[in-house]
């Protein structure tokens, strides 16, 4: 019976162990895929980011007018050079609607201070609920500018308060933490002069910190030297230089980043909105997008574009990081829960066949999978179950071709739009795609981990945020 026994956990052992190395596999040979599917993408779009053709954009009366939305939450560290940059950025008409989201810190006070602000009538219809507004205010030294003080009700809220008073026919949202590159918008409105029904875009962010800032412009990409932000540069790159450009070409992205995304307005306003209650609205928004398109049989393109940059921001404390990562992960969990109809779903084209099984089973299981995978492999070695040869091809296949991909974004970034000029800061990236599968990957992991339990919970916070602020991570890097 024991011998039995014995025979059947090796057994087990062994396929668990297979089902593993073979799903890891399957993952990242599909973003290889999408690495495959971006370079004719990255190669289109360099040719059309010239700056010649952006002046002509420039004078173009087929620009259509948007406002930007920025929702703020405790941001006085960041929020005057981030405002600036949007005050500033080239582009013929828009306005930018700050909402201080219930702020406990001297985010309203820096505003007012920085911005001259005097307060005027509310001038708009409450198209969507929100938590209460205290006052909208003006700039005496900005006419674009717009303040609304409410109270506090999350990203979300703000953002339906922002929809609620933007005047233009297209919105741009971004986060108080964001600094937007001079020309982003013209880069990112391209898709509306080319013909097609287009509702929503979305644009690259990258990592600001280390970076060299002057006026809330980027003047110098640099890479911080430290570990926790150089293995996040190389996230950002993989994430959106082929991550997402390779979605253009199945017709399925799912993510439009909340810190940096277009979107015709009438469309959310049919669709309510932003929902409250889910800590990633940005994909919950996205979904719900596109499953009013196909279910009103509206044809419309979402596109990825790689080149309109903005700079954000990240985490430079494991702490911070584990909130952030635990609370993305939850948002995912909650997105699938909530829209679990789309999955394999014919109706709803790319998006219900591809797009949504595999965030489900690529990016939602991708943390469970990867830790049974740990314990499997580690039990069935000291067990005898499997051998050497097996737990080394697993590493390779887990970790190492996965930092295989990391080095091939980071090739690709150098050979296209090559934001950071130093030979030293090329070397660093290299650096960090290497190491990052390794350390920092299983720390992401536990993080995401986490999501579950807290979402069985019910928890619905996002935690404190704490930032460093723009420059002040110069010297430290």
């Amino acid at each position: 019976m024991m011998a039995w026994a014995v025979t059947f956990l090796h057994r087990s052992l062994w396929w668990a162990d297979h089902i593993a190395l073979v799903y890891f596999l399957v993952i990242n040979s599909f973003y290889a895929l999408l690495l495959i599917l971006s370079i004719p993408e990255l190669w289109e779009h360099w040719r059309l980011a010239d700056n010649e053709h952006l002046q002509r954009l420039l004078v173009s009366d087929g620009l259509p007018p948007l406002s930007i939305l920025v929702p703020a939450h405790n941001e006085e560290v960041t929020i005057t050079p981030s405002l600036m940059s949007f005050l500033t950025l080239e582009y013929p008409h828009f306005e930018v609607v700050l909402v201080n989201d219930g702020s406990t810190d001297g985010t309203l006070s820096v505003l007012v201070q920085e911005f001259d602000l005097y307060q005027v009538p509310a001038p708009y219809p409450t198209l969507i609920q929100t938590q209460r507004v205290y006052g909208v205010y003006r700039s005496r030294r900005h006419a674009k500018l717009v303040v609304i003080d409410k109270a506090n009700g999350g990203k979300a809220d703000s953002l339906n308060a922002a929809l609620n008073a933007a005047r233009h026919p297209y919105v741009l949202a971004v986060d108080a933490d964001t600094l937007i590159e001079h020309d982003a918008l013209l880069r990112l409105a391209r898709p509306f002069l080319l013909g097609a029904n287009v509702a929503a875009v979305g644009g690259t962010v990258r990592v600001a910190n280390a970076c060299d800032i002057s006026m809330g412009r980027v003047t110098t990409a640099r890479v911080d030297r430290r570990w926790l932000p150089g293995c996040q540069v190389v996230e950002y790159l993989r994430a959106f230089l082929f991550g997402r450009l390779g979605w253009n070409r199945l017709g399925g992205s799912l993510i439009i980043s909340g810190a940096f995304g277009m979107f015709r307005r009438d469309y959310l306003l049919k669709i309510d909105g932003y929902r409250t209650g889910n800590v990633t609205e940005d994909m919950d928004l996205v979904v719900r997008l596109h499953q009013y398109l196909y279910d009103n049989g509206i044809k419309a393109d979402m596109p990825f574009i790689p080149d309109p940059v903005a700079w954000t921001e990240v985490p430079t404390s494991i702490k911070v990081l584990g909130r952030q990562r635990e609370r993305w992960h939850r948002g995912l969990l909650a997105t699938v829960i909530t829209h679990r109809k789309l999955i394999f779903n014919r109706k709803y084209g790319a998006v219900g066949m591809v797009s949504f099984p595999f965030f489900v089973f690529g990016e939602l299981l991708a943390p469970v999978v990867e830790l049974f995978g740990y314990v499997f492999t580690a039990i069935g070695l000291w067990l005898h179950a499997v051998n050497w040869d097996f737990a080394i091809l697993f590493a390779v296949v887990a970790i190492g071709y996965g930092s295989l991909l990391s080095f091939w974004a980071v090739l690709l970034e150098d050979l296209s739009f090559r934001k950071y000029q130093s030979r030293w800061d090329f070397l660093r990236l290299v650096t960090f795609a290497l190491v990052e599968g390794i350390g920092f990957r299983q720390m992401t992991v536990y993080f995401r981990l986490q999501a579950f339990w807290k979402y069985y919970k019910g928890v619905e916070s996002w935690g404190t945020m704490t930032r460093e602020g723009f420059g002040a991570k110069k010297k430290a890097a």
